[in-house]
């Protein structure tokens, strides 16, 4: 079969024409900046890539168009296979109905830790010899794609997004993939430019509840009213708790890099490794709990985690110049910035930290978190916002306004270089710069990295 794929440099679309041509379809794909890494990785495993929507693409005569949560009404392209009446599908439900079937799906939810909890899974899998399929948002240091299939493999790892599934599909992208080991790692307001407001969050999520069999399980935080809720609208599946009071709990010691995992009140092991933050920890814990499912001993478990190096643009360490660290984080929700600042403020200690904000997610620009910022900012010696001033990255609130409560330990910028020059100047020696983004943000890292 012959799949085209609208919007095909997105993580997830991109993960999903790697696993179509490892299925054995012809896989092509449009978007508009056709770019790396993504577009390196599919261009390698034989992918044409075309630049744009154009109408013209029908002449390919796909057997079937697969489209993004990126294609709207307007699109030509998608304009033309309306008008045509030709057949198409969203990601999310080709995968469902393709690939995940027959499959034991292992998915993980919640607001925050998707990417980082889903690599540690995949990778404790992997660790004790079971090959795992996997979809993730993200590049883990140890399984080093973001995709993989093998047909014969009969365990999937997939990143499973609250997010709505297409223009013509408006449920959660996760209804599409029927878990039967569902990780729901946290839950609170996010995607303000879908959801109105949390219960319509809740409602996705207790749909997904619904499609998880009563032989699955279910693994959440001990403590979560929002879950708390979602649970109580029915779940029909064994419950595993993590975290505080919890069946899997995580004891930190005085070293940020250790920690015992304690699994019903028995020490599991101890597990040591460069990561930092307690929100690392119960990703760590989800993990456990949902590969233990599968009969993987804790204790083996525990020294996967050991070896785990972590995912690209978390907490990740780009470069040192003049003494100075600069790390790349994809924190962008006020709580996700905040458990961020606090993991590493426990490794530097009393060193400085100055954090580098890009409010660039659509809940962000909308403003719906602002005023969170300067309480999750709490932790940062000197803070620098940035906002454009036009175009679609474009603010809808004032950032010197937003920020005002921290005084002059915060400063808000329109131009990415005056603000690159500004943080350069502001650096000392033995400086930690976290730079905070879910996207690019201009390449500023290697920008401050050449300026220092």
């Amino acid at each position: 079969m012959h799949l085209h794929i609208l919007g095909i440099c997105g993580t997830f679309m991109g993960g999903l024409a790697l696993i179509a041509r490892s299925a054995g379809h012809t896989v092509t794909g449009c978007d508009t900046g056709v770019y790396p890494p993504m577009s390196t990785q599919l261009q390698e495993q034989g992918i044409k890539l075309i630049e744009g929507f154009g109408a013209d693409q029908l002449a390919l005569k796909p057997d079937l168009f697969v489209v993004g949560n990126v294609v709207t009404r307007g699109n030509p392209l998608m304009e033309a296979i309306l008008d045509r009446g030709l057949p198409y599908t969203s990601g999310p439900q080709w995968l469902g109905e393709h690939v995940l079937q027959g499959q034991h799906v292992l998915a993980v939810a919640g607001t925050h830790g998707k990417t980082t909890t889903s690599s540690m899974l995949a990778w404790i899998l992997d660790h004790a010899g079971k090959q795992p399929n996997f979809l993730i948002g993200g590049i883990a240091g140890n399984l080093k794609v973001s995709a993989r299939y093998q047909p014969e493999r009969r365990l999937f790892v997939i990143e499973a997004d609250e997010y709505d599934t297409a223009f013509f599909d408006k449920r959660s992208k996760f209804v599409h993939y029927r878990p039967r080991t569902a990780i729901l790692n946290n839950l609170e307001y996010d995607h303000a430019d879908i959801f109105p407001d949390l219960a319509a969050i809740e409602t996705q999520f207790h749909h997904l509840l619904r499609t998880v069999p009563s032989q699955g399980r279910v693994i959440r935080p001990a403590a979560c009213e929002a879950l708390d809720r979602v649970l109580a609208r029915g779940c029909w599946t064994a419950v595993h708790t993590f975290g505080p009071g919890g069946q899997w709990e995580a004891l930190a010691s005085g070293h940020a890099s250790y920690f015992q995992v304690i699994h019903q009140g028995r020490n599991a092991g101890t597990v040591q490794w460069a990561l930092t933050g307690e929100h690392n920890r119960m990703n760590a814990l989800a993990a456990l709990a949902a590969a233990e499912h599968l009969g993987i001993d804790p204790a083996q478990g525990v020294e996967a985690l050991s070896a785990f190096r972590g995912v690209k643009r978390r907490m990740e360490l780009r470069g040192t110049a003049r003494d100075v660290d600069v790390y790349d984080d994809f924190a962008h929700h006020p709580t996700a910035i905040a458990t961020t600042l606090e993991g590493l403020r426990k490794q530097v200690g009393k060193g400085r930290i100055l954090a580098v904000l890009e409010p660039r997610s659509n809940t962000m620009k909308l403003g719906a978190m602002a005023a969170r910022l300067p309480g999750a900012l709490a932790e940062a010696d000197l803070v620098f916002c940035f906002g454009a001033d036009s175009g679609k990255h474009a603010l809808g609130w004032d950032p010197a306004q937003v920020l005002a409560p921290l005084g002059a330990r915060a400063s808000s910028y329109t131009d990415l270089d005056k603000m690159v020059g500004a943080i350069c100047q502001a650096a000392q020696p033995g400086d930690s710069v976290l730079v905070m983004s879910n996207g690019g943000f201009g390449g500023i890292h290697q920008k401050l990295l050449n300026r220092l």
